[in-house]
């Protein structure tokens, strides 16, 4: 991707608010190439001042722009789709659904058969271009891949998987995030009883998570691995985590990644 391709994010939400903001971050990015739409868009008309273009029309945006990001609701997704389809050019459109649950096929129903169309999964650290997004497409080719891959990589780091994937996508990736988010919040209230204040918490907290996820990316290690690094014989964290087991952490962890799938394949 560069500086010339033209985005539209069409349904510009809280995620694509993120999406905004970790583009705007990058110094080959121009923000009059950046199209942001929304039924009501006066929490978005701040980003005007740095050149954005925020407004309502969806057509014009896209007429407008080469990426279509669709960051609209899963059951808003045909509808708008049928609104922007005839400004939709095949050769010079790439549309991007950030919706759970919807399908390529279902895209299809209503968009030309020979349209590039990916699914795509961020997630809300895309604000600081730190996301992890998964990635499938159809009628995609290796340019379409590399460009799709760029703008993603732009937020973070991005994979491309099958289809059938998406959804356990969306829940280690998008819903994982909120997973984390507890069990840090659940660290600091540890930490304040202990003796901490709040705000002294949640540094060390803040930190020894992002360590811990450095160390796992940096040496590429398994968990498990470090974790033998930090439990000498008779010592106070392999108490503390045998604790945790014995209050079910683990398996309280899995079956929440799991009925959120559950959840997603429900609907």
């Amino acid at each position: 991707m560069n500086s010339s391709h033209k985005i539209a994010i069409i349904g510009c939400g809280n995620l694509g608010t993120s999406i905004a903001n970790g583009l705007l971050e990058q110094a080959d990015f121009s923000a009059q190439n950046l199209h942001l739409t929304k039924r009501n868009p006066a929490n978005l008309f701040y980003l005007q001042d740095k050149g954005v273009r925020v407004h309502s029309d969806n057509v014009l945006a896209t007429k407008e722009s080469d990426i279509i990001i669709l960051g609209v609701k899963p059951y808003n997704v045909a509808a708008i789709l049928k609104e922007i389809k005839p400004a939709l050019d095949p050769k010079k459109h790439t549309i991007i659904s950030l919706a759970t649950g919807v399908t390529l096929d279902e895209m299809y129903e209503v968009v030309s058969s020979d349209m590039v169309v990916y699914r795509a999964m961020p997630n809300i650290a895309a604000d600081i271009q730190e996301s992890i997004t998964c990635i499938c497409g159809r009628n995609n080719i290796l340019e379409s891949d590399e460009l799709v891959k760029q703008l993603f990589n732009h937020i973070g780091f991005s994979i491309t998987i099958d289809e059938a994937l998406m959804e356990a996508a969306t829940v280690l990736g998008a819903c994982g995030i909120a997973y984390v988010l507890r069990f840090m919040r659940a660290m600091i209230q540890g930490g304040i009883q202990i003796g901490f204040d709040a705000k002294t918490a949640s540094q060390i907290v803040n930190q020894t998570v992002k360590g811990a996820a450095e160390l796992m990316i940096q040496k590429n290690m398994h968990p498990e691995e470090a974790i033998d690094k930090v439990t000498t014989p008779k010592g106070c964290t392999i108490v503390g985590l045998n604790e945790m087991e014995h209050q079910g952490f683990s398996s309280a962890m899995v079956r929440g990644v799991l009925a959120s799938y559950e959840k997603i394949a429900k609907d």
